[in-house]
């Protein structure tokens, strides 16, 4: 599987200091279909849970965008 970041999520990322290993690690576990998707996941180290958008084409996964729930939303999701 390969995880690109798209140029906004770098940004985002860097803004919030959310390493690329964090978000590898999250969708490392998942089992995702062609399409896009939103992930809400708990992350040790965040006071509030990570938001992540990603586009998926057959063996690629693009993440458009990354950032942490100010709302502090507790549930996981996918879209």
């Amino acid at each position: 599987m390969i995880i690109k970041f798209s140029r906004h999520a770098k940004r985002r990322a860097k803004l919030y200091k959310i390493s690329q290993s964090t978000i590898e690690d999250i969708l490392s576990t998942l089992d995702l279909a062609d399409g896009e998707h939103e992930i809400i996941r708990e992350v040790s180290g965040f006071q509030y849970p990570l938001k992540v958008v990603m586009s998926v084409e057959s063996d690629t996964i693009t993440v458009i965008t990354n950032y942490p729930l100010k709302k502090g939303r507790k549930n996981e999701s996918t879209l």
